[in-house]
């Protein structure tokens, strides 16, 4: 039933092993010219830390600091000891890059693996990987935990619908890796090509990367007929297998032997409380080459209260709400891109696809939401694509406070993107 013993180790004996290993990581990243200099103005040796409550005594590390430090400042070992990097795009300004020893490399697979054996999938198993590969952790993140766990595992990379199915069908594929927003267009391509998801193979979806509310995995599984499982991470911590759902789909265990993990107020930089919402903070426990001590991941989301079913003791994060800096500011209220999100996808007439759009008129801003309809919704009848775009605005109004523009499109009419779908366009400057 479980992957690895340490999954069900009693809380207590947890905590003691993290304990010994966040001494041992503060001994290694103090190798770093990074963690010697701010350690060492924090007074923090591997001998002050009796318990992992004394994390509080660390200093948080940031994306900046990263980008500050860009290429090597983060090491604690030479060079010549790394054997892979992956790295942000870095569009603007220098990219967040993290080193990876071998040792690191078999780590994070064993982890995967064990991600991967908590929500069913088993050797014997035919994994495709439909998302991209390259600096990107996603794609060989999952691939080499598939490899570890004994799946058959085929490379598919992102994109080519049509490749994708012909896959499925010879390779009689039982498992997909792939970003929500793909899956949702993936099963529309299906739609329009007469092909029945019943009869593909398939019947688990791992899916992550980007932040998806419950009715967006919902319709993944009504639309493809399989289980998909919510998963959680993030390059700098290693990449997808940070946190996973089990088969209970309630909430992701976070391996918590391989990550001690915080939730913060975002503003103080204090604890909340279990089961409250904030932003999510972690240490590495197990990386040797580039740990990272407290980083501040920016992610929102809480600890769920309580035992897992599954009989696993590693605490369980709840699906990600959003960003502490993708929180929208319009009129004075305070809105998440997940509430806009969960709202449009708990209507039966709204397609897969849509736009937040922020404009200002006069001195205001405003907020406008573009929204697919789906097919047979979409209709001639103006009184009732009104009707429709009003009750939509009303729903939107009751969850965000703010009455927003509503604009109907046809559905696919969207454009989409390349990768993580890009949910909100600033026309404020323009």
């Amino acid at each position: 039933m479980y992957f690895n013993p340490v999954e069900t180790l009693p809380r207590k004996e947890l905590e003691t092993l993290q304990t010994e290993r966040l001494k041992k990581t503060i001994s290694m990243a103090l190798q770093s010219p990074y963690y010697s200099r701010t350690l060492g103005e924090a007074g923090v040796t591997p001998e002050s830390i009796r318990s992992v409550a004394d994390v509080k005594r660390l200093p948080f590390t940031t994306k900046d600091d990263l980008r500050n430090e860009y290429p090597y400042g983060m090491l604690c070992k030479p060079i010549e000891e790394f054997v892979r990097l992956h790295a942000s795009s870095g569009t603007t300004g220098n990219p967040t890059a993290v080193f990876y020893t071998q040792h690191d490399l078999d780590e994070w697979a064993s982890l995967m693996a064990r991600s991967m054996y908590s929500c069913g999938i088993r050797k014997g198993d035919v994994l495709q990987n439909m998302a991209g590969y390259g600096l990107f952790t996603g794609g060989l993140g999952i691939h080499y935990g598939s490899e570890r766990l004994g799946c058959l595992t085929v490379p598919a990379g992102a994109g080519n619908s049509k490749r994708q199915v012909k896959l499925i069908r010879d390779f009689n594929v039982t498992v997909a890796h792939i970003i929500p927003s793909y899956a949702m267009y993936f099963s529309e391509f299906l739609h329009h090509e007469g092909i029945d998801p019943e009869s593909l193979p398939l019947r688990i979806a791992l899916i992550g990367a980007e932040p998806h509310t419950e009715e967006i995995r919902q319709r993944i599984e009504s639309m493809l007929h399989l289980k998909a499982y919510n998963s959680y991470g993030l390059s700098e911590m290693n990449g997808p297998g940070v946190a996973f759902e089990c088969t209970e789909q309630n909430g992701m265990h976070v391996w918590e032997d391989a990550f001690l993990v915080e939730i913060i107020n975002p503003e103080t930089g204090e604890h909340v409380a279990d089961g409250e919402i904030g932003e999510v903070v972690m240490t590495n426990l197990t990386r040797q080459g580039m740990p990272l001590l407290r980083y501040r991941t920016r992610d929102l989301s809480r600890f769920i209260p309580g035992e897992c079913a599954c009989g696993r003791t590693h605490r369980r994060l709840d699906r990600i709400q959003g960003r502490a800096d993708d929180m929208l500011i319009i009129k004075g209220v305070n809105i998440y891109p997940m509430q806009i999100e969960q709202t449009l996808m708990s209507m039966p007439e709204v397609g897969q696809n849509y736009l937040i759009e922020l404009f200002r008129e006069g001195v205001m801003d405003q907020i406008r939401v573009k929204v697919e309809i789906r097919e047979e919704f979409f209709v001639e009848d103006m009184r009732k694509l009104q009707g429709l775009q009003k009750r939509i605005a009303t729903r939107l109004r009751d969850e965000i406070l703010v009455t927003p523009r509503v604009e109907l499109v046809q559905s696919e009419s969207i454009p989409k993107t390349q990768g993580k779908a890009k949910r909100v366009v600033d026309l404020r400057d323009d």
